[in-house]
């Protein structure tokens, strides 16, 4: 029998094969007939193992000579073998989708590697020289090959991820400054004396000090870890051994009353839209849920908390007042559990102390520790309030209290020592502060306390108080071991001493030096007037002597009672803003007594540059150093530097010595900048 196989438009004669594959080729005729009958139905031939085998492996015997002399030429292989391997290498395939469109080429594609003959995953040129016989069938893979890790590429790039610290919370709001409320809303300034405003307040990439915004943080933390808890958040303990789970499980804060667990569906509802941000539905839904349960207090601490929230995201203090009473009546609420009594009443006195309500702080903390008398934290924290209200003895014996029942506590430690240093106990507050920066403790590590350390050791003549400044550095909390300022933008132009051309303020020099004698008499007839307008120094900065001064501006604000006594001198000074306007500065006649020494120290920021003018200088005797550089002044010329960086002033005449002292925005800061930044 005579059979024919197409291959593009040439008929083969298959005369030559071994008569032990005839009955193999009538069973192949059979099947390719039916696949070619269905061509249009299926694009691949289906192929047995038998027949694959037949055609890779069969060692064909010597074929009888053939009729014509075409079969010489031909290869030792079957017609179907070569029809099968074109057919697998997607000849037709390729035309059909190329220039007909009538193939699925992806399904084609998927079913070819069937024919995977060298385990690459794909069927190619290398597995149809298997299929033929002209290579021979590489091992399988039994496993896949391990994927490449960096640590293989290069060992040094596998690196521990270091601990990033949370950040403080970032506040938008503007603290209010409302009448009914008469505390005071600075916080403690670098000289020991609450003179500065809130911390919240500091704006465009300001740091500032940390102290009250690290308590703030932990009860942040604190009043929001009971959510987590409560609403089911168990990652953390799922991996623990059973008896750490059981220790985990212990510690859970209880939110939920009985009344609380047989709504609980509703508020964890609540409580999914609040924390995706929906926050105007999970206030309605709050609100619905304590219309109807008055005495849930879950429900209503969950309003308090879309409150607070939303207050927050449309900068909205009436708001924010809000929240902060909704929190107060979620204690007022019977059988309150209570760690919701605990998370509620911190948030409330957090949010009380932003909004400037100080005296408002002190009482929810006080009312809190009646329940936890015993609570150490809740101490510190009121320690805190209390210096906020400038009540340092307040503060002083809630942190005695707190020492005698926990010697090492750090936190309290260095407040403590920081209310020594403020009453001029400076060896007494130094082994405070020390032991306190050395415990580590949370809330301990603020610039404040290396600033008053380092101070408190310069004025025992103790030469480790440049170590000190250096960790302050070294921690972020300082410029540089010199510029010590607390209240900074980053980024200004910083250096010791500047030029006036260096500060662009050219015009306000040469009008100061012009007119430095008008200054000057202006300035004598007051002290001569004997009427106690030039008041003592009060930072705390002499060593000995007498330092007087006289407020022209503070604050960026005139004070009309001393211009009424130079008006002239005030006159010349309202054509300049970058003076008058600056709100971190003051200008000031300063008069200095024989014998007077002031201790190096820094200025609050780093935003302001200080102009003196001399006005009355003795030939000797009177200096002033800035960082490791000392100059004199000299009458009707003008010294400028930073006082941010380390400064120190002697006045070893025999006569007084009288400035005029102006201080101006730092060149570079931006007038919106100008603007927005707080007083000081």
């Amino acid at each position: 029998m005579q059979r024919l196989g197409r291959c593009g438009s040439s008929v083969l004669p298959v005369e030559q094969l071994h008569a032990e594959e005839e009955e193999e080729e009538e069973e192949e005729e059979d099947s390719l007939t039916k696949e070619e009958g269905d061509e249009q139905e299926e694009t691949e031939p289906v192929v047995t193992e038998t027949e694959l085998k037949s055609e890779t492996k069969a060692e064909p015997t010597k074929p009888k000579k053939p009729e014509s002399n075409k079969s010489e030429s031909l290869p030792k292989f079957s017609v179907f073998s070569w029809f099968l391997v074109l057919a697998l290498l997607g000849v037709w395939s390729s035309v059909a989708v190329v220039y007909f469109g009538v193939v699925d080429y992806e399904s084609v594609i998927g079913k070819l590697t069937a024919y995977d003959a060298d385990g690459d995953g794909d069927f190619d040129v290398d597995d149809a020289k298997v299929l033929l016989g002209l290579k021979d069938t590489p091992p399988l893979r039994t496993d896949p090959p391990e994927k490449e890790t960096v640590s293989d590429k290069n060992p040094s790039a596998v690196h521990e991820t270091a601990a990033v610290p949370l950040p403080l919370v970032e506040d938008d709001f503007i603290p209010d400054d409302p009448e009914d409320d008469s505390s005071s809303h600075d916080i403690i300034d670098s000289t020991g004396v609450l003179v500065e405003p809130h911390s919240s307040a500091l704006t465009d990439g300001e740091s500032g000090p940390q102290t009250s915004s690290k308590v703030t943080q932990e009860a942040d933390s604190k009043a929001d870890a009971p959510e987590d808890v409560e609403g089911g958040a168990k990652e953390e303990s799922a991996d623990l051994p059973v008896e750490e789970r059981e220790k985990v499980k212990q510690k859970k804060p209880k939110l939920l009353n009985k009344l609380d667990k047989k709504i609980k569906a509703d508020i964890d509802a609540a409580e999914k839209l609040r924390k995706k941000g929906k926050l105007e539905e999970a206030l309605r839904a709050f609100e619905t849920l304590v219309q109807q349960n008055p005495l849930s207090p879950r429900a209503r601490y969950g309003k308090a908390q879309s409150e607070d929230d939303l207050a927050e995201k449309l900068r909205s203090n009436d708001l924010l007042q809000k929240a902060i009473n909704t929190y107060g009546e979620v204690s007022d609420v019977p059988d309150v559990t209570s760690d919701l009594l605990r998370a509620a009443l911190k948030r409330r006195a957090e949010r009380q102390q932003f909004l400037g309500r100080m005296t408002g702080s002190v009482k929810t903390l006080k009312k809190l520790l009646q329940v936890f008398p015993d609570d150490v934290s809740l101490k510190n924290e009121l320690g805190v309030a209390h210096l906020l209200i400038n009540d340092n003895q307040g503060a002083k014996k809630l942190y005695e209290e707190v020492l005698s029942l926990d010697p090492n506590n750090g936190f309290a430690k260095v407040h403590y020592g920081f209310i020594l240093k403020s009453e001029n106990q400076i060896a007494e507050s130094i082994p405070f502060l020390k032991d306190g920066l050395e415990s580590g403790h949370p809330g301990t590590d603020d610039g404040r306390f290396y600033f008053q350390l380092g101070d408190a050791l310069q004025r025992m003549g103790d030469d480790s108080a440049y170590q000190w400044y250096e960790r302050g550095f070294k921690r972020g909390h300082f410029a540089s071991v010199w510029q010590r300022s607390l209240y900074n933008v980053k980024g200004l132009k910083a250096q010791p001493w500047w030029t006036p051309s260096e500060t662009g303020y050219t015009d306000l020099v040469k009008m100061l030096e012009r007119n430095w004698k008008t200054f000057r008499d202006e300035a004598l007839a007051v002290i001569d007037q004997k009427t106690g307008l030039f008041l003592p120094e009060e930072e705390n900065l002499r060593e000995k002597g007498e330092w007087n001064q006289y407020t022209l501006w503070q604050q960026g604000r005139r004070n009309s009672a001393s211009c009424q006594s130079a008006p002239k001198s005030c006159s010349l000074l309202e054509r300049h803003p970058e003076a008058t306007g600056c709100k971190r500065g003051q200008i000031k006649f300063s008069i200095m007594q024989p014998g007077t020494h002031v201790w190096p120290h820094t200025g609050p920021t780093n935003c302001r540059l200080r102009i003196h003018l001399g006005l009355v200088i003795p030939a000797h005797g009177c200096r002033i150093r800035c960082t490791n550089t000392t100059r004199e002044w000299e009458e009707g010329k003008v010294l400028i530097f930073d006082d941010s960086f380390e400064h120190e002033v002697w006045q070893d005449a025999d006569s007084l010595r009288l400035i005029f002292i102006v201080d101006v925005w730092h060149p570079e800061l931006t007038q919106k900048q100008r603007l927005t930044l707080s007083p000081i």
